[in-house]
C-alpha cells in the first residue's frame, strides 16, 4: 500500500502518538479543569504541556495564545465569527478551502463585506493585489499559507508587512503548512494562525488549534460548560467550553515532540525532494498537466494534476484498484 492523501491526513503517525492517545484513555480519566483529584490533575496538566509543545514548535513565548481546537475549521470560525461585526470588510482570495469560503458566505448574509483576490495562473497571490483590496472598512485579510489544490506557497512575510502597514489584522490558514515549514509566531507578523492537528502535525483526527495574538480577543464561538455563571474567564480557556478532547490533544503534543526532535528544516527538504522527484516525473507525461507552480521551492508537499481525457474519480479508483495507490480526488 502506497498512501499519498496525507493533505487529507496524516499516515502512518508516529508510534509514539498511539502510545500516548492509549496511555491517556487507560490512565488520565478525569476532565482537564473539572476537579482537584489527582486524574482530573494529570488531565490538566496533559493539556497544559501540549499547549507548550506547541507553542515550543512555533516558537512561540506565550502559550496561553494557543486554543485547542478539533480542527482548523473550527479555529477560522471562532475567529472570523468573533471579530467580525456588521459593516466590516474582509479580505481573502478566491481559491479558498471551504473552511474559509463558507464561513466568509455565512457572515456576509450578517453584512460583513468582503474581497476575494485572485492568483496568478501559478497560483500566486501578489502582496500588491492585497494591498489595493484593503479598504478603511477592511479588519482582516485571511488567506490560506497553501491552497489545498494549487499547493502554491504564498509570500506571507510581505503580506504580512502589508497588513501591518494598513492597520489590519493578518489571518493565516496553515492547514496544509503547520509542521510541514518552519513558522515562527514571535517574528512573523501572523496575527490569527489556525491548524489542524491530524495533518503535518502527526496528531489524531479532531484536533487543532487557533493561535490569537495577545490583545485579540474573539467572541467565543460557544458557551457553557465552564466554570461558573459569573466567571470571567482568561484565553485560552473562554474559547475552549466543554470537555476537551484530552486523549486527543496528548496525541497532538507526541506528534509535535516528534517534529520538534526531528526538526522542521530536516523534514521540509525530505518533501521538497519528493516534490521535485514527482514533479519530474508527471511532466515527462505528456496527457498529465500540473496545476501550480513547477518549482518544489515554491509549493507545499501536495502535486494536484489532470489527466487529459481521463476523470479523476475513475483515475483515483484505478490507481487505488489496481496499485493499491491511496490519493485525492476532486
Amino acid at each position: 500500500m502506497i498512501y499519498l492523501d496525507n493533505a487529507a491526513t496524516s499516515f502512518p503517525k508516529p508510534e509514539t502518538v498511539y502510545k500516548k492517545v492509549d496511555y491517556i484513555l487507560r490512565n488520565i480519566g478525569g476532565n482537564p479543569g473539572r476537579a482537584s483529584h489527582r486524574m482530573a490533575i494529570e488531565a490538566s496538566r496533559a493539556v497544559f504541556d501540549a499547549r507548550e509543545a506547541v507553542a515550543k514548535l512555533f516558537s512561540l513565548s506565550d502559550s496561553s495564545r494557543i486554543v485547542f481546537t478539533k480542527n482548523a475549521t473550527e479555529g477560522i470560525n471562532i475567529a472570523l465569527k468573533g471579530l467580525l461585526k456588521p459593516s466590516d470588510h474582509v479580505v481573502t482570495t478566491s481559491f479558498e478551502h471551504n473552511s474559509v469560503a463558507k464561513t466568509i458566505h455565512t457572515i456576509e448574509k450578517a453584512g460583513i463585506k468582503t474581497t476575494k483576490v485572485r492568483p496568478d495562473k501559478f497560483g500566486f497571490i501578489s502582496p500588491a493585489s492585497i494591498s489595493v483590496a484593503i479598504t478603511n472598512q477592511t479588519k482582516i485579510v485571511c488567506l490560506s499559507h497553501a491552497s489545498n489544490v494549487f499547493g502554491t506557497l504564498q509570500p506571507i512575510d510581505e503580506i504580512a508587512a502589508v497588513c501591518k502597514s494598513k492597520g489590519v489584522l493578518f489571518m493565516l490558514d496553515a492547514a496544509q503548512t503547520a509542521g510541514a515549514l518552519p513558522i515562527d509566531l514571535n517574528a512573523s507578523g501572523i496575527d490569527i494562525l489556525a491548524a489542524t492537528g491530524h495533518k503535518a502535525l502527526f496528531g489524531p483526527q479532531g484536533t487543532g488549534f487557533l493561535y490569537i495574538k495577545e490583545g485579540i480577543e474573539p467572541e467565543p464561538l460557544v458557551s457553557g460548560g465552564t466554570g461558573e455563571l459569573d466567571l470571567v474567564l482568561e484565553t485560552p480557556e473562554r474559547l475552549e467550553s466543554g470537555t476537551m478532547n484530552t486523549p486527543g490533544i496528548g496525541g497532538l503534543m507526541a506528534g509535535v515532540e516528534f517534529l520538534i526532535g526531528v526538526g522542521v528544516d530536516k523534514v521540509r527538504a525530505h518533501e521538497e525532494s519528493l516534490i521535485s522527484m514527482i514533479l519530474s516525473g508527471l511532466t515527462e507525461i505528456p496527457e498529465v498537466s500540473v496545476i501550480g507552480t513547477l518549482k518544489a521551492n515554491q509549493r507545499a508537499s501536495l502535486v494536484a494534476f489532470n489527466i487529459k481525457n481521463v476523470k479523476p474519480g475513475d483515475a483515483g479508483k484505478r490507481l487505488d484498484d489496481e496499485f493499491s495507490i491511496m490519493v485525492r480526488t476532486g
